[in-house]
Order: structure tokens, then sequence, then C-alpha cells
């Protein structure tokens, strides 16, 4: 069943793994700055941080550990300026911010006058489907180059001309679509905590209509909220989003097991709580300071937004008709809802203790 291929899934992977982070290189006239953000989940197994070893990492050790961090990432950088290596001209700044992310900032000399070619090595550290958003900008605040980093390919040069002028074609629009909307459906696909709310929305569906209702408003729900986190309108953090997620899912479990197979107004149970989840989805753009050129967040938003439909709706084309096959068997449904509802509020109140008392 779906709901025990994800309880089985959770064990190997968190609900939202920290897979993407980005790279952001700003072209001067006496030089190139480069701004790295990443999830700090990412850096603490190759930077330990918890000197102490007691589990915590406080503010001191978190500051001891910034030489350590700039070093690393120093390492793993490789900057090529008209066709020689280049080191950074200092030790990188580095900073931390309330949605544990490290930003950290080098800068290199001289300024690229004909190529610049950048590598981002610590990819091949990091998990296989981690993904870095390269963006590189002139000094007169136009986009050079665009692109979406992995392990596989964590190469991009830029050929210059004159002035920082771009040499040679552009990558368009549609390439940074395609990239933000192909996160999103990996987002969606691999946030089980996502599934598994939609999931025990739908499992007391016998039909097509109500479950399109209830998706409907799920994604009415989400698009609202992630589009204003993302325009900055609305911010909440991730230490409340996230265990108020959790909490939804224990919430419609306990429904399906009180209620039973007809529980009524689930569509606007399904957008009060798609509301929060939209949040969760922000944070994926939001917390890396992603953006893509001229339309700033307004793309990302766009695309990932459609890649996250997308994946929805195939995921329930699978699972509605099993759904409904085993709805429509009055001798297994009332098991069938029963066992599958008590297994998503566990697995939901397994996920809001690990995110309040064990975070």
């Amino acid at each position: 069943m779906f709901a025990i291929f994800l309880l089985l899934q959770c064990h190997c992977a968190v609900a939202h793994a920290p897979g993407l982070s980005s790279f952001d290189v700003q072209l001067q006239p006496t030089g190139v700055d480069v701004r790295l953000t990443f999830a700090l989940q990412n850096i603490e197994a190759f930077a330990p941080m918890d000197s102490d070893l007691d589990a915590e990492v406080s503010d001191s050790e978190r500051e001891a550990a910034k030489p350590s961090i700039a070093k690393l990432l120093a390492a793993q950088l490789r900057v090529n300026i008209d066709g020689q290596d280049r080191e950074p001209v200092s030790a990188g700044q580095v900073s931390f911010d309330d949605q544990n992310n490290a930003h950290v900032e080098f800068h290199y000399q001289p300024a690229p006058h004909q190529m610049l070619v950048l590598q981002s090595k610590f990819l091949s550290l990091l998990a296989d489907g981690h993904q870095q958003y390269l963006t590189v900008n002139a000094p007169a605040g136009e986009i050079l180059l665009e692109k979406m980093l992995a392990k596989s390919d964590n190469q991009a040069s830029v050929e210059l001309a004159g002035a920082n002028q771009l040499g040679t074609a552009q990558p368009g629009i549609l390439a940074a679509f395609l990239d933000f909307f192909k996160l999103g459906v990996e987002h969606i696909v691999t946030g089980y905590d996502h599934l598994l709310f939609l999931f025990a929305l739908l499992a007391v569906t016998h039909s097509f209509w109500p479950a399109i209702k209830i998706i409907t408003f799920f994604t009415i729900a989400h698009s609202i909220t992630l589009a204003c986190a993302g325009l900055n309108i609305i911010e909440l953090p991730s230490s409340f989003v996230e265990p108020f997620i959790a909490a939804t899912i224990v919430y419609v479990g306990i429904e399906n097991l009180v209620r039973g197979d007809h529980p009524k107004g689930r569509h606007w149970l399904t957008f009060g709580f798609g509301l929060i989840h939209g949040f969760g989805f922000a944070s994926v753009l939001r917390e890396m300071e992603i953006s893509a050129g001229d339309t700033g967040i307004l793309l990302p938003l766009l695309s990932f937004n459609l890649g996250i439909e997308t994946g929805q709706i195939a995921v329930a084309a699978v699972v509605l008709p099993l759904i409904w096959w085993l709805n429509n068997k009055p001798e297994i449904s009332t098991k069938f809802l029963k066992v599958c509802s008590l297994l998503v509020s566990l697995m939901g109140a397994y996920w809001f203790v690990e995110r309040t008392l064990l975070s």
C-alpha cells in the first residue's frame, strides 16, 4: 500500500532533505565576488561544529567553526580567470541565518576579460540528488549565466568580450524554467510528509470528483502561500512551519479514524492546512535566496509550483485507482482506512516530536 511504502521510505530520508544550495557570482571592475549558501546539514559532516560532543551546537561553537567552513569551501571551489586558476584574496567571510544556512563570501582577482570558469567540487561530496543554482552577474547587473549544477555536471563557463559583455549565447528563460520545474517535481515526489498528508486526505474518497476537489483546494492553498512567502509578503520560520505540517498529518489521520470515510467539508480542511504546506514548499527557494535573471523570484516560483502540481497529479493518478478499488469493496474498505490512518497519524506524530523535542 502507498502509505506503507511512504513509511518505509521515511527510514532512509528526512521529510525535507537539504538538497539545494546557491552559488552567486558578481563580476566587479576589480575582480569576482562569490557567495555560496548551504544548509548547515550539508556542511557539518565535513566541518564539525560540536567540539565538546554534547549533541548541541552552541553559538560559540558555530563562531569557532567559521574558519574551517571557509577553508573547506575555498578548497572545493575552482575559479579560473582568463585561463588561470585563482585563490581567494583573503579568508572567506562566513555568516549564519535563522534558517540554519551558512553563507560564505570570497573575492578573487583580477577581473576576467575573456573567460571565467567556475567549478563547485563540493557537490561531489554531497548526496546524488543535491543541486546548486548558479548565477553569474555582470558589473551592470545583467545576468550572464544561469545554470543548475549537480554532482555529474558541476562546472560552467562564461565567455566574455570586452568590458564583461557576453560573447556567447545566454541561456534562455526556458532553461531556468525547466530547472525549477524539475526541482518542483523532485521536491513533491521526495517530500514524504506532503505526500502522506495528501494520501490521508484522499483515502476517504470513492470517486473522481471528490478527489479532484481535494487536490484543487490543496493546489490553490499552497500556491497562495508559496507566492506570498517567496515574494517575502508573509514569512513564517521553519521552526513553526515544519512541526505544524507534521501536526496536520496527525489531525487528518485521526479525523479519518473518528469520522470514517465520509467526513464533511474535507476540501475546506484541505485548503486551510494547504496554506501551511505552501510555506514548507516556499522554504526550498526562499531560504537559499534563489532568484532567476530579470524575473527575480517570479520565474522560479511559477515553474517550481508547476513542477509540484505535475508531480502531485502524477502520484495521485497512480494511487487513486487503488484507493477507489479498495474503498468500493465493503469487506476490506473499513480496515483499509483504519489501518492506513493509524499509520499516518503515528508517522505524523514521529515527525512532530522530531521537529520539536529532537531538533
